[in-house]
């Protein structure tokens, strides 16, 4: 495993993280279909093993489901490891989720979090997604109001733009983006990137490979379950399905001239970009994770980078 420094002032995280959305088991705030308890807590333990210290879950994941099972499987090797949560998704008895960012819900979340994971500090707490209640910069006051509280050690945001992440700043610093970005979605290279580079942010990639659709396991007839969000998306599904598909036989091709894997290269991708701190590898059971650790001794040269850029957007 190789591990970085996160953003100018954090810790330093295997580039390769756990992604653990999927650990939530069913429902909507999870919407990959049941998952096995046991199955989970293996697949942590056989990451750890494998040198990967940096695991990432959120409140919303199954309703708080993932937090316990995380918490759970990490229980013994706490101090070994980097732990990262999120805030800003809270739900009702009707289990009901909406979006807030206000200076009191963060608080409570945080505590919330604290007691699922069974820890008395949450190393890299995030905001989840831009809220509807608050303004950018009454949460980052939360959030500080966390670290200062002993509670949190480093704070970051997810889904945030340029210039949500210019509002945050005039808070406190923020150590880290996690922003979707794979082969398949570039776009953050345009701007975000370069931003975070500058201004010493940690990248945190989540999706590197596209839900799935990187994984090199899809045909034009693959179907997913109702319950499964991808059943709905329109890349997972028809025309988009196949565009992709056709994408990633070409991009296999390329995986093939450096004896590597379709998800191999994907990652080899993300990482390859001098703003990445590490990418996030969504688990259900430890193949998911032990399967793409050869990603990280990959180097992909620039002509290489462009020419899969090129299939990208073909």
């Amino acid at each position: 495993m190789k591990y970085r420094k996160l953003g100018k002032n954090g810790p330093e995280i295997s580039v390769i993280g756990f992604g653990s959305w999927a650990i939530g088991g069913g429902g909507w705030a999870s919407a990959w279909g049941s998952q096995d308890d046991q199955l989970s807590i293996d697949s942590v333990r056989a990451a750890l093993d494998a040198g990967v210290n940096f695991y990432d879950t959120a409140a919303v994941y199954g309703l708080g489901h993932s937090e316990e099972v995380i918490g759970q499987a990490l229980k013994s090797d706490r101090d070994k490891v980097i732990l990262a949560t999120k805030c800003g998704l809270v739900w009702n008895e009707d289990k009901e989720v909406s979006r807030s960012g206000l200076y009191e819900s963060i608080l409570r979340e945080a505590d919330a979090s604290l007691r699922r994971l069974g820890t008395n500090y949450i190393d890299l707490y995030q905001m989840h997604w831009p809220a509807e209640d608050a303004p950018a910069e009454q949460t980052m006051q939360a959030m500080d109001k966390l670290v200062q509280d002993g509670k949190v050690r480093y704070v970051g945001v997810s889904n945030y733009d340029v210039p949500l992440l210019e509002k945050s700043l005039t808070v406190r610093h923020v150590d880290s983006l996690q922003p979707p970005y794979s082969i398949l979605r570039p776009a953050i290279e345009k701007d975000i990137l370069p931003y975070c580079q500058e201004n010493g942010i940690g990248v945190v990639a989540y999706s590197p490979l596209t839900s799935g659709l990187l994984s090199g396991n899809y045909t034009y007839d693959t179907k997913f379950e109702d319950d499964d969000w991808r059943s709905r998306n329109k890349a997972h599904i028809g025309e988009g399905l196949r565009s992709n598909v056709d994408r990633a036989e070409k991009l296999k091709a390329i995986a093939a001239r450096f004896d590597i894997t379709l998800p191999q290269l994907a990652i080899a991708y993300v990482l390859a970009h001098p703003a990445l701190t590490s990418a996030l590898v969504g688990v259900r059971k430890p193949s998911h994770i032990l399967s793409v650790l050869a990603a990280v001794d990959v180097e992909l040269d620039e002509a290489t980078l462009a020419e899969i850029r090129n299939i990208a957007i073909a």
